[in-house]
């Protein structure tokens, strides 16, 4: 399954620019994480401060639930996770309390004749 996501980042350069760098070479336990729950390929993508995240899983492995419980109780995701909330910001759009959410597919040059 393939997955877009959005994401927004705080308006100041300096951030933008260190979320940049820790993003060249994500911490080791972070990159097993993603892995371990299916996540088969993952990037991000920047336009000013709107980061948009394409994902490929493993579908007889993802599940976003699951992966969710397991960062709950891992120190390290966590620690992580704390750290790129100084970069990061919800959209508009995003529910209170979520942060990567889904973007509705509008469309798709496969399914043109």
């Amino acid at each position: 399954m393939r997955y877009c996501l959005a994401l927004d980042l705080k308006d100041d350069p300096g951030l933008i620019g260190r979320y940049e760098t820790l993003h060249r070479r994500i911490w080791p336990e972070i990159a097993a994480h993603l892995r371990l729950h299916g996540v088969l390929g993952m990037e991000i993508y920047r336009l000013g401060t709107r980061l948009v995240m394409l994902m490929e899983t493993d579908d007889a492995v993802y599940s976003p639930e699951r992966m969710a419980n397991a960062a709950r109780s891992d120190p390290k995701v966590q620690e992580w996770e704390t750290l790129m909330w100084e970069f990061q910001a919800a959209t508009p759009w995003t529910p209170a309390g979520e942060k990567w959410v889904a973007m509705t597919q509008i469309f798709d040059l496969k399914q043109q004749p």
